[in-house]
């Protein structure tokens, strides 16, 4: 039976997310894992920019404010750690100085591998998938932003706690995230860190902020979110800030799915294991009227439109 159960969907609507242990076979594990270790050992630093990843979150450092950033949405580009660089520039090139063999340097592959790469395409856009969209409600699911988060030994960087939405907006907000474990993963290794039930309006759930293009398009910034705050539906209540009690760090074995709800709270520490933590993801919203995406999200769609989901 394909879908989620009642009892899943109950879970995932109570605490703001859901692991299903071994949705992926060992075969589909190996494929995108093979495929990834393919994409990271081919790619060129020559004509590469170098980018760096970061949240955005520190105002003293500048995010991926550059073209290769803002006009990924439609291919295949990486993206570096930022402590896989030497703190001075090589002197012969000028140019920051990897510490580490790139493929051991790159932070994460995005951001349409859903689309472009086949072994990504075939967990993505199924019937799988699909059916669990369907179980959550939604009407015209669209497949967006995918990619690999590598979680390199050592340097993996941190992702301080966020909610989807303030990253791929909707009004109201419909986000919801599809996060494949490929490695196991679990305390001390980089694992998701999730403030159960966070995505509640009486929980401190409302997306308050939102990470958008400046209006010159050549960068990103954090602004105040005016619009809706909360999906439909959900409850507005008194606000009450998620507390350490509700954090739960979890332990997800490789090929299991953990669905993460666009409002819930998480975060991801720094690696300093000796293991890489892969991942995958990729996010789903509601491409049905009365829903709209915003024109000034960092990511923006291609002249064909979001990926329908379940499309070929």
């Amino acid at each position: 039976m394909l879908g989620l159960t009642e009892s899943q969907v109950a879970s995932f609507l109570e605490n703001g997310y859901l692991v299903i242990p071994d949705y992926l076979s060992q075969e589909e594990i190996d494929a995108v894992l093979n495929e990834t270790n393919k994409l990271l050992n081919e790619f060129s630093l020559e004509s590469h920019p170098l980018t760096q990843f970061t949240t955005g979150d520190d105002e003293q450092s500048d995010h991926v404010g550059d073209d290769y950033f803002l006009n990924s949405g439609d291919k295949i580009r990486y993206f570096f750690e930022p402590d896989a660089f030497t703190s001075e520039p090589d002197p012969l090139t000028g140019r920051p100085a990897l510490v580490k063999p790139k493929h051991l340097a790159v932070n994460k592959i995005g951001h349409s591998l859903h689309s472009l790469s086949s072994p990504f395409k075939a967990i993505s856009l199924n019937e799988k998938n699909a059916a669990i969209a369907k179980s959550l409600g939604f009407v015209d699911p669209r497949v967006l932003q995918s990619m690999v988060i590598c979680k390199q030994p050592s340097i993996g960087g941190a992702v301080p706690s966020h909610r989807d939405s303030e990253f791929l907006y909707t009004d109201p907000p419909s986000a919801v995230g599809w996060w494949y474990a490929l490695q196991d993963s679990g305390p001390g290794n980089a694992t998701l860190g999730m403030w159960k039930g966070s995505h509640k309006g009486r929980k401190g759930g409302h997306i308050t902020r939102r990470f958008v293009r400046k209006a010159d398009n050549k960068g990103t910034e954090f602004i105040v979110n005016e619009s809706s705050s909360l999906p439909k539906g959900m409850e507005e209540d008194k606000v009450e800030e998620p507390t350490d009690e509700d954090l739960e760090i979890l332990t997800v074995k490789a090929g299991s799915l953990v669905l993460i709800h666009g409002n819930v709270l998480h975060k991801s520490e720094k690696n300093t294991s000796p293991r890489s933590r892969y991942a995958y993801t990729f996010h789903v919203i509601e491409g049905a009227e009365g829903w709209e995406y915003d024109k000034r999200n960092w990511l923006q769609p291609p002249e064909s439109g979001f990926s329908r989901l379940n499309q070929s």
